[in-house]
């Protein structure tokens, strides 16, 4: 769509999208257990639901925030990944990803985790491309959007200081941070 014939604003609502799917046996890895590649293509799939519904063009991933799995997925289970535009920038847009695991045999839920994707538009030439703002209905939806700014900050600091300290690490001097480690040097 033409940025001109885009809305100013979109509404958290108009983008929230539940993507749900039964997981099969070719899903498992060798533990039995469903593969963590294979969920984190299912939230890859409804992030860019989610971004290209509220951007009203296509998005790519340029990066993927606290993909930490807290409980494993059963064979069986019904995974349901709820995903909503958290935040939004010039170009980009940030979807919260929330997935949940059940058993439907004893109806029973399980949190497995929460993640963050951010997207970014791209028109028909492939160049980024403004989003339309974001209306916020809820004060969950403004909490989200706050959350957002300080992980963007949180975020931004720490790769400053990590690049701040590789500038200045040096080898020798920090071998005493090696010595609690499981690991041996070989040269």
């Amino acid at each position: 769509m033409p940025a001109s014939l885009l809305p100013d604003y979109r509404p958290v609502s108009y983008s929230r999208v539940t993507l749900t799917e039964l997981m099969i046996p070719s899903y498992a890895n060798f533990g039995g257990k469903i593969h963590g590649g294979i969920l984190l293509s299912l939230m890859d799939k409804v992030a860019y639901a989610a971004a290209s519904k509220h951007a009203g063009n296509y998005c790519v991933t340029v990066s993927v925030d606290g993909v930490n799995f807290l409980q494993p997925v059963e064979v069986g289970e019904l995974v349901s990944l709820l995903a909503s535009v958290n935040y939004v920038g010039r170009t980009s847009v940030l979807v919260g990803i929330k997935v949940t695991a059940e058993d439907v045999r004893t109806g029973s839920v399980k949190h497995t985790n929460t993640c963050y994707f951010t997207m970014v538009a791209k028109n028909d030439a492939g160049k980024p491309t403004l989003v339309p703002g974001l209306l916020l209905e809820t004060r969950d939806d403004t909490r989200r959007f706050q959350e957002a700014i300080k992980r963007r900050e949180f975020k931004a600091r720490y790769h400053q200081e990590f690049d701040n300290a590789r500038t200045i690490l040096a080898v020798v001097d920090q071998l005493h941070l090696l010595e609690n480690e499981r690991c041996q040097l070989a040269y």
